[in-house]
């Protein structure tokens, strides 16, 4: 588990990293200051779970968890990227409104993925 998501943290990293300089660079003059703000909200999170990511999978190893709780918890956030960030950065390129929709279920699953998380790291105190 330990080296899928550092993987996964990583490409989502450099992923954002590269989505910001894109937006930096190549979409202030076309998208509106509104629907760039949108486009680096989903940079932003996308960054910041990429770090949960790493954490998971750091956390796997110091705790010695495989599985259960910290693995959905994983996935969770995995999953919330594409839901989250993903829905946001199409939604900004498009102009489809209804994509507006999908984006809180990545942040339902960025809180679930993040309880999980942390309900894993006390179990493990115990």
């Amino acid at each position: 588990m330990m080296r899928k998501y550092m993987s996964y943290g990583a490409l989502h990293a450099l992923l954002a990293v590269v989505l910001g300089a894109f937006a930096a660079h190549g979409l202030k003059s076309r998208l509106t200051t509104h629907m760039l703000d949108v486009f680096e909200t989903g940079v932003r999170y996308q960054m910041y779970h990429a770090l949960g990511l790493i954490l998971v999978a750091i956390m796997s190893e110091k705790l010695g968890q495989k599985g259960g709780a910290l693995r959905t918890g994983g996935k969770l956030l995995h999953i919330g990227i594409f839901l989250f960030s993903g829905s946001l950065y199409v939604l900004s390129l498009s102009g489809i409104g209804w994509l507006g929709a999908i984006t809180p279920l990545g942040g339902l699953c960025f809180i679930a993925g993040w309880a999980l998380t942390a309900w894993a790291a006390w179990k493990a105190r115990n």
